[in-house]
Formats: structure tokens, sequence, C-alpha cells
């Protein structure tokens, strides 16, 4: 029997999670394996080499390429400052000599007698990574980074924009918040509203310094004004915005009561935000994770790849129009192919909703929703 998997939405009380923090470049990691860390904790760290500049020092100094070495005042490796003499021809009897200043601050890299050219290297970009989430140290990557255990809540949205970002749970519990109920108790904090997210709100939050917003729907154009170009189709992440994580979808949606439920369950904890998407080859889910105390993992659920099996009793979210949004459990998959809207045939999945109604959906328009 063929099986048919679809990209899966995670939200889960009581679950097993783990994250890799890798470094860009190869450098140090600075934990153990087994140590147990806080989201803040500084795992590993590497530099980034600065960029190099050219100077032709021959040119400047209009002397042979051979002569370059015996000109210089620094040698390869010294640190030098922007505007330092690095380098003084011999002149005529000791006048009219000609110098060369560092136009940056660097280190000299190489000196050329072929070229008559130096090289400076901009000072190294330093790059820490933290541990991101709460948790234990499960395997170290050698010079690459580690990998974190933890167990809590874990909710995954639709989409989202921003990176990584930390703080206290705060709700708004209104089905209609207004730009005025975001007060200073906010600050610093990951703002859930139930409701969706429009442009007011948005600057509003901004106004006040929250870190991060989770909300149950944005409109596309509100998207659109945030970021100051449309939303494209790849990874998202990298934006210098206040990060946003969408769990329903587009529109004015309001957050599903299941997900709502947990965070008010976790009212006031610290959690971990990213709003990193991608929605194409390689999905990738914005994501919230609230930690819990590491005393044993053993007791946590643990989700694998049969798990994004459509089944009996799944339940599901329906992914495309006319029912985009909406949340059911399959009660029947029948083994024909079925021709749908579109004219082709597809596998379908009979699915029902809460109020008791029954729709046949393409199965590919679905996707299970892992909840524990």
């Amino acid at each position: 029997m063929s099986k048919s998997y679809t990209p899966g939405l995670k939200i889960l009380d009581n679950s097993s999670v783990t994250k890799e923090r890798i470094l860009p470049l190869r450098g140090r990691v600075h934990v153990n394996k087994g140590d147990l860390v806080d989201s803040d904790k500084i795992v590993a760290s590497t530099e980034i080499p600065g960029n190099v500049q050219m100077i032709n020092i021959a040119n400047k100094l209009n002397v042979d390429s051979a002569d370059v070495p015996d000109c210089m005042l620094y040698s390869e490796g010294d640190f030098v400052k922007k505007g330092d003499v690095i380098a003084r021809s011999k002149g005529f009897f000791g006048l009219f000599k000609s110098e060369v200043k560092s136009p940056l601050d660097g280190t000299i890299g190489n000196v050329s007698n072929v070229t008559g050219q130096v090289i400076i290297s901009e000072l190294p970009l330093p790059v820490e990574i933290d541990s991101y989430i709460p948790g234990e140290v499960g395997e170290i990557i050698e010079k690459e980074g580690v990998v974190i255990k933890s167990k809590g809540t874990f909710i995954q949205g639709i989409i989202g924009i921003g990176g990584e970002k930390k703080g206290l749970i705060k709700l708004i519990e209104k089905d209609n918040v207004k730009s005025n109920d975001i007060t200073d108790e906010h600050q610093n904090c990951i703002l859930i509203l139930k409701s969706s997210l429009n442009l007011d709100l948005y600057n509003r939050a901004i106004e006040i310094g929250v870190n991060g917003i989770v909300c149950g729907g944005i409109d596309y154009i509100t998207l659109t004004s945030i970021l100051g170009r449309p939303l494209g189709v790849a990874i998202t992440g990298m934006e210098e915005v206040t990060t946003i994580v969408v769990t329903e979808g587009f529109g004015n949606v309001l957050m599903a009561e299941r997900t709502f439920s947990l965070f008010i369950k976790n009212q006031d904890k610290f959690s971990s935000i990213n709003g990193a998407t991608q929605i194409r080859a390689g999905v990738l889910r914005p994501e919230i994770f609230i930690g819990s105390k590491m005393d044993s993992i053993s007791d946590v659920k643990n989700f694998d790849e049969d798990d994004l099996v459509i089944s009996l009793n799944s339940q599901v979210r329906i992914i495309r129009e006319p029912y985009f949004g909406e949340i059911g459990v399959v009660v029947d998959l029948p083994a024909e192919l079925e021709k749908i809207n579109t004219e082709t045939m597809s596998r379908i999945a009979v699915v029902e909703f809460g109020n008791g109604n029954r729709e046949r959906i393409p199965r590919a328009n679905l996707e299970v929703i892992l909840s524990d």
C-alpha cells in the first residue's frame, strides 16, 4: 500500500526537540557532551575573515616592484590602523620621500616583490552561536557546533518572518485587539495574539519594544508593508524586522483554540521563536519552543516520518481553498482515484469538520497536525 505524506504541522505540549547549532565556518566548541545549557549559552564561535584590499605600492611610490619590501615599514602579520604610514620611498639623497598610508584598520597579509602590491585584510568578524533553546548538549560536532536536546511545548506556524528571538510569553486574549491593548508590560516579551495582526498593531509592538509576535493570521498587504516588498518564494528569516510567526494563515483568522490553549498554559514562561520559513524544497516551518525542566526526556512523545502519513483519524488542516485553514479528522480514505475540480484524477480523503459536515478533499491539499 502506498503512503501519502504531508509536510506536517506540530502542535505539541510535551515533546522532545533537537536543534543543530552549526557555525558558518569551522571554529571552536565551548561546551561538552552532557552539559546542561540555557538558551543564551554561547556553545560555539568562529571568526569570518574580513575583506581584503590590495594597494599597489610600486605605483604609488614610483619604484620597482623588487624594491617594495625594502620600502615597507611594517611586516607581514603586523596590525595597522587607518592613516598609518605603511611604506616610504628612499627619495633622492634622503629628500623628496613619498609615503603610502593605510586606507583601513587591518593586518598586512602579503607583500609582493613581483607585483609590487600589498594586501591588507580587514579585521575578522567574530561569530557566536548560542543554544537557542535550553536543554542538554546531546552531541558535539567537532569544530562545527553541537546538537541540543530538550523537551517542552513545540508549536509550528504556517509562515513567519524574522530570525531567532527570545522572551517571556505574554497573551492578549481578545478576538479584536486594539493598538492600545499593547502596553509597557509587553516590552521584551513574545506577544501572543489570538487575533490577526495588522500594521497598527505591529507598529505599536515595535514602539513598545516587543521581541516577537505570534498571531492567528495576517493580511498579505500588511506583510508586504512590514517587509517593504512582496514576500518571495525563497527562505525567510533574515529580515531586519520584529519576528512574526503566523499559526493559521493569511486573512482575518483567529488562532486555533488548541494552539491558543497551549499559550495560556505557558503564560509568563520563557520561550524561543524563529520566523524562518521555506515552503518549497525542504520544508522549514516557523516555530515557538517553550522549554520545561530537563530532569528526564523519557516521558515525552517522539515522532517520526510515519506520523506524517495521512491515515484514518488523522487530524488535518486544509491548505487550499475552498476550505483553506479549516481543521478536521480523516474518516475515510477511498482507494480509487477521483476526478477533482481541476479535471485531474487524484487520491482523496473524506474529512469531517467540527460541525459534523464531511467533504471530499484531495490528499495533496491536507497537512497532518501532530498533537498530543
